[in-house]
């Protein structure tokens, strides 16, 4: 429980830090690298012993499942795709945005608090072989919906 508490406080502040410290207050692009760079790293541990997936769709399962909850102590709480390379994970109580009251001065600070997410999703994609872009959305507090879209290049 306690690491629950620190990784939410560290959370909070790499955001402070990236948006507020470095005058940055648009750009997000620090906080998704550092989410990259993480994700890129965490996967590579928990799939060391594991074998080979066997597709796309049993990656992303993996990823909405095992790697999820080892970092949201939860799964996704929904999975769609069209299989055209087009994946929406749905999180309905997304861990950085339930302590965050509701309003639309919330919502719109609410982005913020999911690129982070958004680098760890792309980086544990990269790291099994997937290119991909990842985006996020908010529209009601604390649901988020993350968008990936897999590069087929």
């Amino acid at each position: 429980m306690s690491e629950d508490i620190l990784f939410d406080f560290l959370h909070a502040e790499i955001v402070n830090y990236c948006l507020h410290d470095n005058n940055k207050e648009n750009d997000f692009s620090a906080l998704e690298y550092i989410g990259f760079n993480t994700g890129y790293r965490l996967i590579e541990r928990l799939t060391r012993d594991a074998p080979r997936f066997k597709d796309e769709l049993e990656t992303m399962k993996f990823i909405c499942t095992d790697f999820w909850t080892l970092i949201y102590k939860k799964q996704v709480d929904n999975l769609r795709t069209n299989n055209h390379g087009m994946y929406v994970v749905q999180d309905k109580a997304f861990r950085f945005l339930t302590r965050i009251s509701t309003g639309a001065k919330q919502l719109e600070h609410a982005p913020k608090f999911v690129f982070f997410t958004c680098g760890l999703v792309r980086g544990a994609l990269t790291n099994l072989g997937i290119n991909s872009t990842v985006t996020a959305e908010v529209q009601t507090i604390p649901a988020c919906k993350f968008h990936i879209e897999i590069n087929r290049n």
